[in-house]
């Protein structure tokens, strides 16, 4: 699918210093805000979409998968970490092999009730160490970092004509979108519904609808269909009562942190799924894993953020309840950790990681994985080995409940294998 390239607009001097001045006034109006909304109303009913709603959410940093699905029954994994490792009486079984950090406690109901499944010596081949490249990589779903300028979600909305025309198709909470939305479908829109706070400074809000509107004054360009989308998006967003969607169940979402971010934005999810808005693809970051030093073990710095990933993805879980029919979570990060820890109680880049999967249609495999074992011989230069491409997943999800059979086109230049990860 191709876009149309914006009109080779012609400014002058006038023109840029006042289109300057606009986004002066909308840059203040947003950073004026708190980084989080405190409060969502939502309404109209728009199509909703004819598979599940995705959820994705990357742990950023590099996230130590082998102290969060730990692979107990492997003799070397104690033999290569001394400090760190997971004493096997404290470790949450799965399948014998497998279990849970105790910290990830709060899933291990949802793991037993068949609706959470995890995939281990799981990644991207590439073999970049770097957050960046590998981030780069994993969000555009390609190998070349510069073959390509969007993201595996944006190219899926792309190609997937649903006949949903809903101005919240895809939504990222964060400071910034993810690369990963990059694509025709814009999502710059989706980044200022995160900035515009409803309950939050109401004259920081006027300025910025008003920086927004003054937009329309500027004939063509990105700017003015930014601008039009932004709003539209808003006018959803301000046309419905939060009060009418309260979380269910007696779900307690995480508050970590000075804005409690994620637990947040896991609880607009819901209730975006629940106003039946049209929301497709939700994106969720998590930070803070690149443990190089004081990782800790049972307790520490890793079993925090392990703390506020369970909580957050049960609260999402039990809030949800028949819902989860429709939806599916998917849990990912750039790459793993070394399989050897380090002189500091920590460990340092490596490749090879797990991902966890949530939702109605998973299969009843607890752990999915083509082990190559952590023997030193079968290590790949120290890190766990991968034998399942990420891409495999991702396509799996979108095709089978998603309904996107363009894959080709989603990850170009591969072809996914299906690893059973939705119940057939």
């Amino acid at each position: 699918m191709t876009t149309p390239s914006p009109p080779n607009l012609k400014l002058s001097r006038r023109d840029f210093l006042r289109q300057s001045a606009i986004l002066t006034g909308l840059s203040g109006a947003m950073a004026a805000l708190p980084v989080w909304m405190p409060r969502l109303a939502f309404a109209p009913r728009y199509q909703n979409p004819a598979g599940d709603v995705l959820v994705c959410i990357f742990l950023r940093g590099g996230a130590d998968g082998l102290n969060m699905i730990v692979p107990y029954g492997d003799s070397d994994y104690y033999n290569a970490r001394s400090q760190i490792a997971i004493p096997d009486s404290e470790v949450l079984d799965l399948d014998g092999l497998f279990g849970l950090h105790p910290a990830l406690a709060p899933l291990h109901p949802i793991f037993q009730d068949g609706r959470m499944t995890a995939v281990h010596a799981v990644g991207s081949p590439h073999p970049t160490r770097s957050h960046f490249d590998a981030m780069s990589i994993m969000e555009g779903g390609i190998q070349n970092p510069l073959s390509i300028e969007s993201g595996w979600l944006g190219r899926h909305l792309a190609v997937l004509n649903n006949g949903n025309d809903s101005p919240l198709r895809a939504i990222g909470w964060g400071t910034a979108v993810q690369d990963s939305l990059r694509g025709p479908v814009s999502a710059i829109a989706l980044q200022s519904i995160v900035d515009y706070h409803l309950s939050g400074r109401p004259e920081a809000a006027a300025q910025m609808m008003a920086a927004l509107n003054a937009l329309y004054t500027v004939e063509g360009g990105e700017l003015t269909a930014a601008a039009l989308a932004t709003q539209d998006a808003i006018n959803v967003v301000a046309s419905v009562d939060v009060d009418a969607y309260p979380v269910q169940n007696g779900a307690q979402y995480p508050e970590e942190g000075p804005d409690g971010g994620f637990g947040l934005a896991l609880r607009q999810t819901a209730t975006l799924i629940r106003a039946e808005v049209g929301l497709e693809v939700a994106c969720i970051d998590l930070g803070g894993w690149d443990t190089h030093e004081s990782q800790g073990g049972v307790e520490g710095r890793q079993a925090s953020l392990m703390t506020t990933l369970a909580e957050g993805l049960a609260a999402f879980y039990t809030d949800l309840d028949t819902l989860l029919d429709r939806v599916t979570v998917v849990v990912m990060s750039e790459f793993g950790r070394r399989v050897e820890e380090n002189a500091s109680g920590g460990t340092d880049h490596g490749h090879g990681n797990m991902m966890l999967v949530m939702g109605g249609a998973v299969a009843p495999t607890l752990v999915i994985t083509h082990w190559p074992t952590l023997a030193p011989d079968y290590r790949d230069r120290g890190d766990l080995a991968i034998t399942i491409d990420y891409r495999s997943i991702l396509a799996e999800i979108l095709q089978q409940r998603i309904g996107n059979a363009a894959l080709s086109e989603v990850f170009p230049d591969f072809t996914p294998t299906f690893e059973g990860v939705i119940r057939a």
